[in-house]
């Protein structure tokens, strides 16, 4: 099974830091009186690893980690007291805590604070955290150092103890909460031959983490980062906005530099993560007794062309690779768009999971968005991607130069004004009430909404439904609008053959001009019948 989420097997491995690599300071060392530090230096540094040997991170003492389970994990808490920043006055606003080793984060990742051009490692130690007695951390080694780290919320805020608003942690994954305050999906630096055949994918880390903070709480907290695997290097600086009003969501400018130590089978830009186990429709329906189950609903598109796209997404019954040809793409996302809490009804808050939106700073030129499905019988897997291929084979020696923003809100931050957005994808049989249902017929209702939209349409009109499949015959399609409210829906129903999968796309639209965004699904009917 193809992984993409945090919760992977992590091969076991051991050996040295590179020279390249090595820490500015050991924990339990001296003090460290620290070393300039640029983000000019640590893309240097990158490009210089990319023409050496691969030298897998530090593994320490591997058969305690192991024995530091979920559970173990959970009991390991930073202590706030000892966080960076935890008070006002000393030069950031937002505290630092730390994550632990364990058995899923079992590689050490130093940590710098930066402060005027000066990067100063702040070690591991185990009295840092709250620890029982009993626990297997106590024999680890003093140099373990940490797994990853989290920002707290403002230092002057009442709660910023039990709040946080960024976490990264293993490999190169990362997330944040947005607007509603609840995480959910996740982005990474890199994907490396996801879902090749053949070829296991690949998880490069994130080795080194430099934070360089302000006092001001609207200001943005820098990260810089040094990404290393055996087939990529990589320096990231990330520039996180959280602020004070915390309802307006986090955005994160990205800049980063690639460089390929051998070839890619597929290189996977700007990757995000997410969770799909069923919406209104698919056969998972039966196995749970929550309407939905998902912390994103569909990748939302907005091409080069102006061209705005809605995919729902699939619990495939095989893995999926769905490719979007574009040039310079104006932006692109997971969204979690349905956020009627009695569409889930489960205390884990679905309806508040954030969208993550990517917006393009510098152009993207030619390549593909693609979108990765794979199946999942839980909603505890990742089993969603999404990321930008650029044109052109990915061959060692090849560099690349990316800067975009993220938005991590409850919707895509630069909506259509003049078109509706869909709001709902049913699927069930084809056919008429009171009828015989015809065999392999699919029945296909896609529901619209934008109030200044629809109120556009004159009374007694209908509009076009605009509709086309790359197999299979349309038996009927029409549209009508849903009693009270502003909502249409397009229903077509499509006979289609028991083996062959369809392309499908459609818009409504009103005197020959769409009213809608392009709405596109691939329909498997495997994806829709119970499953052994």
């Amino acid at each position: 099974m193809i992984s993409l989420g945090r919760r992977k097997t992590l091969l076991a491995a051991t050996g040295l830091v590179a020279l390249l690599l090595a820490p500015f300071g050991a924990a339990g060392a001296s003090p460290d009186t620290g070393r300039p530090f640029s983000f000019e230096r640590l893309v240097e540094r990158a490009q210089q690893a990319s023409r050496q040997a691969y030298v897998p991170p530090y593994r320490p003492a591997p058969d305690v980690v192991r024995r530091i389970n979920y559970e173990e994990h959970g009991k390991l808490r930073f202590k706030t007291d000892q966080a960076p920043y935890a008070k006002p006055g000393q030069g950031g606003a937002y505290p630092v805590t730390f994550f632990h080793l364990g058995e899923l984060f079992a590689k050490r990742v130093n940590m710098y604070l930066v402060r005027d051009g000066v990067a100063r490692e702040f070690g591991y130690n185990p009295s840092l955290f709250e620890m029982p007695a009993s626990s297997p951390a106590r024999q680890l080694p003093r140099d373990s150092g940490f797994a990853g780290f989290r920002l707290q919320e403002w230092n002057g805020a009442s709660d910023w103890r039990t709040q946080d608003w960024v976490a990264f942690l293993g490999a190169s994954y990362f997330r944040s909460i947005g607007a509603s305050g609840q995480y959910g999906l996740s982005a990474r630096g890199v994907a490396v031959n996801p879902a090749v055949a053949g070829m296991p994918e690949e998880f490069p880390d994130f080795t080194e983490f430099y934070i360089e903070e302000q006092a001001d709480p609207a200001a943005p907290v820098t990260i810089s980062a040094l990404l290393d695997g055996p087939s990529i290097t990589g320096a990231y600086r990330f520039r996180l906005t959280r602020g004070l009003e915390r309802t307006k969501g986090v955005t994160m400018e990205v800049e980063s530099r690639l460089f390929l130590r051998r070839d890619v089978a597929r290189l996977g830009l700007i990757p995000l993560t997410s969770m799909f186990w069923f919406g209104e429709y698919g056969h998972e329906r039966i196995n749970d007794w929550r309407p939905e189950v998902h912390d994103s609903d569909g990748l939302a598109l907005w091409t080069g062309n102006g061209e705005r796209i809605w995919r729902p997404l699939n619990n495939p019954a095989g893995i999926t690779v769905s490719t979007f040809q574009d040039e310079n793409p104006r932006g692109f996302g997971l969204l979690q768009r349905d956020r009627n809490f009695d569409h889930y009804r489960d205390g884990v808050f679905y309806d508040r999971r954030p969208s993550l939106w990517v917006e393009p700073l510098a152009p993207l030129g030619k390549g593909q968005v693609q979108l990765l499905e794979i199946p999942t019988d839980d909603e505890i897997h990742d089993n969603i991607g999404a990321f930008w291929v650029p044109a052109g084979e990915a061959k060692a020696g090849s560099q690349y130069s990316l800067h975009y923003r993220l938005h991590w809100l409850d919707n895509e931050p630069y909506p259509a004004e003049n078109i509706a957005q869909t709001v709902a994808t049913r699927i069930g049989r084809g056919g008429e009430p009171g009828k015989p249902r015809p065999a392999d017929e699919y029945k296909f209702v896609v529901e619209f909404d934008r109030p200044s939209v629809m109120r556009q349409i004159p009374w007694g009109v209908f509009t076009e439904v605009v509709f086309s499949t790359s197999s299979g015959k349309v038996i009927r399609s029409f549209s009508e609008p849903v009693p009270g409210g502003n909502v249409w829906r397009a229903t077509v129903d499509l006979s289609v053959e028991p083996e062959r999968i369809a392309e499908l796309r459609m818009y409504l639209a009103l005197d020959g001009k769409p009213l809608t965004e392009t709405w596109l699904y691939q329909f498997d009917r495997r994806n829709i019948l119970p499953r052994p």
